[in-house]
């Protein structure tokens, strides 16, 4: 298998780092670029910054990292949405690769 990919949205980059170090401490996962938002009501929250961690991996190992992924970033700042997509179709790929860190 190998294509599954799990997406864990959490408040702020430090969290995101935490929360990625966790997923892959937890499963045999790769990671792939983190992605970033600012929500619409940023200025009213305490963490402006949304960023999803992407793991990718055998079904199994991705629900494990997003697991453990979730349970850090609970204990950090906290979780937004976690989504696990088992087998991604090539159009839902090529949105995956997309990254907002660098666009400006």
């Amino acid at each position: 298998m190998g294509n599954a990919v799990g997406i864990l949205e959490v408040y702020g980059l430090s969290t995101a780092f935490m929360a990625a170090d966790a997923g892959c401490k937890a499963a045999d996962v790769r990671l792939e670029s983190f992605d970033r938002n600012r929500p619409a009501r940023a200025r009213e929250l305490s963490v402006p910054l949304l960023v999803t961690v992407k793991f990718r991996g055998s079904v199994a190992a991705v629900e494990a990292a997003v697991k453990a992924g979730a349970k850090k970033a609970e204990s950090l700042t906290g979780v937004v949405k976690q989504y696990i997509i088992p087998n991604p179709t090539e159009q839902t790929e090529q949105i995956l690769r997309m990254g907002a860190f660098d666009k400006r």
